[in-house]
């Protein structure tokens, strides 16, 4: 596991074991994710979703408490995962790390609660599998424009991006911030604490 610049954000990649049958890796160790992030990742909910090239998913985030964390992989062809730290107060607000996941690495990426996440398919069927922390209740969920031009991620030039009618409709950056949406930097850190304390 290595930590991204993003406070609650970290990557692994396995080591993939292959021979003339095919391959075989971990994607995910509870122990050692525990280790890296002080706390268990609860289990709530298991997400598979396929995307033509060009799909952008995202900026997607969760009321925080109880927010939900994610732990992300691509099983098939090729994303590119972004991270955005959404938590005003935080010294990195704003800011937003990019990691490519493909099935070659094998590489996973760790997102803690009240971060957002977006990601684009690089390859036709981008098959992406997510672990969360919580299952989906539409009334926390929210979202951020991911072509806002403040928040100025860089997608790739050389693929036409395509949006849900939901994501096309999300507020800027600071539209959101404005109207009290975005989670709180505090109140995050408070509750990773409380995450963290022994049963």
């Amino acid at each position: 596991m290595e930590p991204l610049g993003i406070k609650g954000a970290f990557s692994f990649t396995p080591k993939v074991h292959g021979d003339h049958r095919g391959s075989f890796h971990e994607w995910f160790r509870a122990d050692e994710l525990r280790g890296h992030i002080g706390h268990e990742l609860n289990l709530a909910q298991a997400n598979c979703s396929v995307s033509a090239k060009g799909v952008l998913r995202g900026v997607h985030f969760a009321d925080v408490p109880p927010g939900q964390a994610k732990y992300v992989t691509c099983l098939r062809g090729a994303i590119l995962d972004v991270v955005v730290d959404l938590r005003v107060g935080s010294p990195d607000f704003g800011r937003w790390e990019a990691v490519r996941l493909d099935d070659r690495t094998r590489r996973c990426l760790y997102i803690a609660e009240g971060l957002g996440h977006a990601f684009m398919a690089l390859t036709d069927d981008a098959t992406v599998v997510y672990l969360c922390s919580q299952p989906y209740a539409p009334q926390r969920e929210h979202g951020v424009h991911p072509l806002d031009p403040d928040l100025g991620i860089a997608w790739p030039q050389d693929v036409e991006p395509v949006l849900s009618a939901k994501d096309a409709a999300a507020p800027s950056l600071a539209d959101a911030q404005k109207t009290g949406l975005l989670p709180d930097y505090q109140a995050c850190l408070d509750y990773y604490a409380e995450l963290g304390l022994p049963a």
